[in-house]
């Protein structure tokens, strides 16, 4: 039973997304959504419980795969001729050059008659299952969501065609290859997914047809599909010289420090950059922003941008104290600190969301870059954490939208009297991402402490400046739902469906879940990870740690408590602030010196003209850009640092 799970998890989404396209009814389409998403978080769920049972999955799996090796070069020819047909359709001519070119070289490489040893196609780890719960819960919790939401949006956007079955069907087909991507050892397999993924994105960020999401939807495939064409390179150096295409084999090889193995883990490392929307291609995620916000969350949190991430961990012992992990850890780090500059300039929800991802994942990327065992360590939980509190807040903010009319957050002052519910889901994402002691603030300070014993000066900048902006902009945030000075006096009636309230709730109790149990998960799934990726593991977490995170557990608890205790004693004896003049008797209004009634208004500061993205993306694109050509051309050129 064991050897069918895998196949299953990778085919099923495929054929729930040929149902959905043919499924023009919205009511059958959507129970066929909500039985498909239960079958694939069942699926996965067999797959966890079939790996612990030890030996019931082996880790490399070995079948005839000739006719899958195939199926999957025809399949990436269809996908080529497509992505051309769409760029000439368009008028992009050039980028249709970034889909040929390496499938030409993946094609011709297939018929060379290079001798490739023939090793396994899957290979099942602690990585590859941590990966596939998080595509398969997020990702089907995602969809659940979109039943409601898209309901909703297409009752309130009458000016786009209602194409809901062309939606799910991107979706499902996201989560098929999603699964082909991080269960696959054989680099050919993983760049066909790799590219699948790519057009999905395209697809998924055009839906409205509207030309500003052409434009972005075609941003976003030029520079995947850059990735996609360094990635292809890469394949074909590695099974030139060394008649292998295995992802296992490649880290091994780099981690002995074999000459041959620099290049492909150099290419494919910079391809995963593109992925992860780091610093110069972090402009495709923040224009994915004109999508529906279904497949925003699918592409910032569960699946597009973790495959980058997800490649980078595979490839961690491979570029450590390398020129190529030095490459990838500035660009991570710098990308991490840039971006949290951009995000306080920003009062579009979503956009907050949007570069607080990139600046998520540049942390991420450094720590995959450092290739110690602390800072992977402290980057599968920034994964984790990251993947369940951005799904919430981009779903949250979403249905806030919906009810408010609005995602400014200037507009959701007092969020938390006008939409209760909305706004503790929202309150709780916003502490999953920087609060202790939710795991991303404790990943930070293990990925901090690595950087100091590395004496790696730079990157404890990055992480202390980068982390002291991040506070800032989501302490801003916070203040704002939980404020009353100016609460508005038109009623708003919370509109959000059932199925999507599921979803929120969900992700809120795995949120909290994950904060409580971390330290047991940390011992049980994720040092034993670490282990199988190093060979070595040094407790990351020690005693004193956890008794230190007990007593902030504690704290979290018992200072809302304490707070609510006070407000109650403090409505008992109203004490009247002084507002810089006659106080109106509640504490939002004011007398002027002219006999006026004035309402005292809060409002955040965003340092547009400074520090925002029209000031600083250019700059950093332009600089990232210049270290990734001076670093590859040393790393290509034979250079050591």
């Amino acid at each position: 039973m064991a050897s069918y799970t895998i196949p299953f998890l990778i085919i099923f989404p495929f054929i729930a997304a040929v149902f959905s396209y043919f499924t023009r009814i919205n009511k059958i389409r959507n129970a066929m959504a909500y039985v498909s998403s239960v079958v694939i978080m069942a699926a996965t769920g067999l797959l966890l419980m079939q790996w612990l049972a030890k030996g019931a999955i082996p880790e490399e799996l070995y079948f005839d795969a000739h006719p899958a090796d195939r199926v999957i070069l025809v399949l990436e020819i269809v996908l080529a001729v497509y992505i051309t047909i769409l760029c000439f359709r368009y008028k992009k001519y050039w980028i249709s050059l970034l889909s040929l070119g390496p499938t030409g070289l993946i094609v011709w490489f297939e018929f060379s008659g290079i001798k490739i040893y023939e090793g396994a196609r899957i290979r099942v780890d602690h990585l590859s299952v941590l990966m596939c719960l998080i595509i398969g819960i997020i990702g089907s919790l995602i969809i659940v969501y979109a039943v409601g939401y898209m309901h909703g949006y297409h009752h309130h956007h009458k000016e786009f065609r209602d194409r809901r079955y062309y939606f799910f069907t991107l979706l499902f087909v996201f989560l098929g290859a999603m699964y082909g991507f991080v269960l696959s050892d054989n680099l050919l397999w993983i760049d066909f997914f790799w590219e699948l993924t790519s057009v999905c994105s395209f697809l998924l960020i055009g839906y409205t047809h509207e030309p500003v999401a052409i434009s972005n939807s075609f941003r976003a495939l030029w520079m995947n599909l850059l990735g996609g064409t360094a990635l292809a390179i890469g394949i074909v150096y590695l099974g030139y010289f060394s008649g292998s295409v295995s992802l296992h084999r490649l880290v091994s090889l780099g981690s002995s420090k074999v000459s041959y193995a620099v290049i492909p883990v150099a290419l494919i490392a910079f391809a995963a950059l593109t992925k992860a929307a780091q610093m110069p291609f972090s402009t495709w995620l923040i224009g994915a922003m004109v999508a529906p916000t279904p497949s925003s969350a699918l592409l910032h949190s569960a699946t597009m941008v973790k495959a980058g991430i997800y490649i980078l961990f595979r490839l961690s012992p491979a570029m450590a104290r390398t020129t190529t992990g030095n490459m990838i850890a500035f660009i991570g780090g710098f990308t991490f600190l840039i971006t949290s500059f951009m995000a306080i300039a920003q009062s579009d929800g979503k956009k907050v969301l949007a570069f607080s991802t990139i600046s998520n994942l540049g942390l991420m990327v450094a720590c995959a870059g450092m290739g110690r065992s602390e800072t992977i360590w402290a980057g599968i939980f920034l994964m984790l954490f990251h993947a369940i509190s951005k799904s919430l807040l981009f779903q949250d903010v979403g249905a806030t939208e919906n009810s408010l009319h609005s995602r400014d957050i200037e507009d959701m002052h007092g969020l938390l009297y006008l939409l209760p519910k909305l706004a503790f889901l929202m309150f709780i994402g916003i502490a999953g991402m920087f609060l202790a002691p939710f795991g991303m603030l404790i990943s930070k300070w293990s990925a901090l402490k690595a950087s100091v014993n590395e004496g790696n000066i730079i990157m404890v900048f990055f992480i202390c400046l980068g982390s002291a902006t991040t506070s800032f902009y989501w302490t801003k945030w916070m203040g704002k739902i939980i404020s009353a000075s100016h609460l508005k006096e038109q009623s708003f009636k919370d509109i959000t469906k059932k199925n999507e309230l599921i979803s929120l709730w969900i992700h809120a109790v795995l949120m909290i879940a994950l904060c409580l149990l971390f330290p047991l998960l940390s011992h049980v799934y994720v040092n034993p990870l670490i282990e199988e990726m190093f060979g070595t593991y040094k407790d990351v977490l020690p005693t004193q740690i956890l008794l230190t995170l007990v007593v902030i557990i504690g704290l979290v608890f018992a200072v809302p408590l304490l707070a609510f205790l006070y407000s109650k004693k403090m409505r008992k004896t109203y004490v009247l602030s002084y507002m810089n003049g006659v106080n109106a008797g509640n504490n939002m209004k004011f007398i002027d010196s002219f006999g006026d009634e004035k309402t005292l208004w809060m409002s955040n500061f965003y340092l547009h003209k400074w520090i925002g993205q029209r000031k600083l993306m250019a700059p950093g694109q332009f600089f990232a850009a210049a270290v990734l050509v001076v670093m590859l051309s040393m790393i290509i050129g034979g250079v050591r640092i």
